[in-house]
Formats: C-alpha cells, structure tokens, sequence
C-alpha cells in the first residue's frame, strides 16, 4: 500500500455555511495583517515581517539563532529571510556572524539597537493588536479563537 494519499473521485465541495464561514476568516485575516503591518510601518518604520524576525530573536537565549531555524520560526524561505536581514543589519538591529559550535552556520543576532527598535515597535504592535482584534471579541469568542487555533497548530504543525 502506498504512503501517498490519493485525491477523492469527487471534489468535497464546501457547502454553503463553510464557504461563507471560510471566505469570512480568509479575508478577515488578510485584512488583519495587512492593518498591522501598515499601522507598525507608518508609527515605527518596521515592516511586521522584520519586527517578528526582531521578535524571534528578542525570545531567544542571547538573542541569536541560526539563520535556518530563524527562517523555519518566520515561516520564510531562507533567501527571503536572508535578505531581510541584510536590511535589518543596514540598520544595526541584526549582525551575522559564524556559529562557534560547528564553523558553518550562521547565526542571526539582534543587536543592542535592534532591541530598543523592537521595545519602542512593541506597544504600537499591541496596541494594534487589541485594537483590531480582542477588542472586537467577546471573552467567549476569544475562547473560541484560541481553540481554533491550537486546532490548528496541531494539524498543521504537529511538531510544535
């Protein structure tokens, strides 16, 4: 027996409610992000990609990661997120420098500077956060959202 799995004969067609229900969270999100992103770029100059690659690293011991793992964390190609951080080093927020334990790797630091770009950034992430959407949910709702979510997680990124 194969390992692969095979597509159904027919289509699972969504019915009417899970068209209106999926429409509803796709377009709702990317909405979402696209208001926090531009909300952070104009109040910071930060685009809400290099903020969670700055994110990333804050939340890390001695705020470094290689640059493989940190790609995987911002679900980014590695040539992406390389040139992001080249962008964040014009700045002086990231340095690159050689992993000591094997010579190879690279490793992504944030940097002093890039730290105090990313606690001035943070309350007006946030805030845009609650805002634009705890704000707008009730405690139940939020409950919900939550356990769609790890759900999801589980589904999706089961290594998690």
């Amino acid at each position: 027996m194969s390992a692969e799995v095979s597509a159904p004969s027919q289509p699972r067609w969504l019915s009417p409610e899970e068209q209106q229900a999926w429409r509803a969270w796709l377009y709702s999100t990317q909405l979402l992000q696209d208001r926090l992103d531009r909300e952070l770029t104009r109040e910071t100059g930060i685009s809400h990609a290099y903020y969670e690659i700055m994110v990333q690293l804050s939340e890390t011991p001695g705020r470094s990661l290689r640059m493989s793992q940190l790609a995987e964390r911002c679900l980014s190609s590695r040539s992406r997120l390389s040139h992001a951080v080249s962008r964040l080093e014009e700045r002086g927020w990231v340095r690159r420098q050689v992993c000591e334990s094997d010579g190879r790797g690279q490793l992504a630091v944030l940097t002093d500077e890039g730290f105090a770009a990313l606690e001035h950034a943070a309350p007006v992430h946030v805030e845009s956060v609650r805002t634009h959407l705890f704000d707008q949910l009730s405690p139940a709702q939020i409950a919900a959202l939550e356990d769609i979510g790890q759900t999801l997680l589980a589904h999706l990124d089961p290594t998690r």
